[in-house]
């Protein structure tokens, strides 16, 4: 089903997503320009550094400060085409603002975030047409996925003038944009709202519902032979694929949940009901644990977060996990889960052991066992990679861990008609680092084709209209 850029369907009303105030707001313009004039403008910031789109995060800053709110924009969306999800999205804590000069004084680093967030969507608010795409050249790119790196290269490529046809098998079209971010950060119709503005840039198709297979054989689904033949170059947006389990005895069944599959329930589906759910056990350390762990303490439920390592040892921010026990969230740490307890049915506790008898006990029966009550287990120990599509085509190729294996300059893969980045390239990162692999595969693919073409070489950055 192809999709109207103008017209993506809305999601529907009654969702829990709803329900959660927005962490960060937008800035009013006093509130933006008060914060703009406390940047020092620093030569060779180290936040531009931290970036992975490389903003040029003193220049846009500098334009907020002056009024100059459309150049602002035009400088983060330039580097960044998901300036504003990611200013809303982004571990700022960690990147940019954790490098600003500020911290090493003790004193609160710049919002950069919060003013990236004003700038993209003040602007857009009152022209939405800040670029203009270059003439046609004929040259059309398939991108299989829909989430934040096929968009980002979508965008970028529409921008030089290629055709760009976005494949994505779901009906609701954005990935982890729409899908997978807490609620209190970005809500999936904002989320949809910048993929409108991205679908309008150019020649840029989305089709829905459509399904990339080595073979097709029925309707809504189209073959890797085809995108090959009829494309001149295929990039692989294909994200990550379904939560892992845990295996363990009471995993099957009501109450247990995977976590992403859980975050896109509460986002996007109304039938969602959470009902006489109270308490709550999440099992990981990661920021997907840490995000469903906030966003269930948020709602009222008593939520705690099991961890198999120490605190010291989370792979999840310790912003996020402060976040979290700030909610209501406690973390119960050095624990393995050993079987989902139910009565009659219904989950009533997770029974967890400590990590090192777990270790130790070499497959007898763990010993100083205890339960955590709840009546929903959450299940963020990772997810499974997206192989079968990659697979299906000649010439890619998968790493130990299964992630696209591509060459880092341009991320081409083993064919060289197909390009990759996002998820199934780093394995799970931030939808910066989404957009910084898609721009590399862009320009690449631009390059690539033109050259065949006999095409000029690549012009500058896309200009503004």
């Amino acid at each position: 089903m192809s999709q109207d850029p103008s017209r993506l369907s809305p999601l529907p009303s009654g969702r829990i997503e709803e329900r959660f105030e927005d962490k960060s707001p937008r800035y009013t313009e006093a509130e933006a320009i008060a914060e703009a004039n406390r940047c020092l403008y620093c030569v060779d910031a180290p936040c531009v550094r931290a970036c992975p789109t490389s903003i040029d995060i003193p220049s846009f800053i500098r334009k907020i400060a002056t009024g100059q709110v459309k150049g602002a924009a035009r400088t983060i969306l330039t580097a960044n085409l998901l300036g504003q999800s990611c200013g809303q999205a982004c571990p700022v804590e960690v990147l940019c603002a954790g490098d600003c000069v500020y911290n090493a004084w003790g004193r609160e680093p710049i919002a950069i975030g919060r003013l990236q967030r004003y700038a993209v969507e003040s602007a857009l608010a009152r022209d939405p047409r800040l670029f203009r795409a270059k003439p046609p050249t004929g040259k059309r790119v398939a991108l299989v996925g829909a989430g934040p790196a096929s968009i980002a290269a979508a965008g970028y490529l529409a921008l030089e003038g290629h055709r760009a046809v976005i494949f994505e098998q779901r009906s609701i079209p954005g990935g982890l944009n729409t899908l997978g971010i807490a609620p209190y950060k970005m809500k999936g119709d904002e989320a949809l709202r910048e993929l409108e503005w991205v679908l309008s840039l150019g020649d840029v198709e989305l089709r829905t519902g459509v399904s990339v297979v080595e073979r097709a054989a029925a309707p809504g689904e189209v073959s890797t032979g085809d995108l090959i033949a009829g494309y001149d170059a295929v990039f692989l947006g294909l994200g990550l694929g379904a939560d892992a389990r845990l295996g363990i005895p009471g995993e099957d069944g009501e109450g247990v949940v995977g976590a992403t599959a859980f975050i896109e329930r509460l986002k996007a589906d109304p039938r969602l009901d959470l009902a006489g759910v109270r308490r709550a056990a999440v099992v990981g350390g990661g920021n997907t644990a840490l995000d469903v762990a906030h966003e269930l303490a948020l709602l009222g439920v008593d939520v705690a977060i099991v961890y198999r390592r120490s605190e010291a040892e989370m792979s999840g921010y310790a912003h996020e996990l402060e976040g979290a026990r700030v909610a209501g969230a406690r973390l119960v740490e050095n624990r393995v889960p050993v079987e989902v307890v139910r009565e009659g049915g219904r989950v009533v506790a997770l029974r967890v052991a400590p990590a090192d008898a777990r270790r130790e006990a070499q497959g007898a029966t763990p010993v100083a066992e205890e339960l955590v009550p709840a009546d929903l287990v959450a299940v963020a120990i990772g997810q499974s990679r997206a192989t079968r599509v990659a697979l299906a085509f000649e010439g890619v190729s998968l790493d130990a861990r299964g992630r696209v294996v591509v060459d880092p300059a341009t991320h081409r893969t083993g064919n060289p008609k197909v390009y990759s980045g996002g998820d199934c390239v780093n394995g799970g990162k931030e939808v910066v680092n989404a957009v910084a692999e898609a721009k590399i595969a862009a320009r690449a693919m631009h390059e690539a084709m033109m050259t065949r073409a006999g095409g000029a070489a690549p012009g500058p950055a896309p200009q503004g209209s």
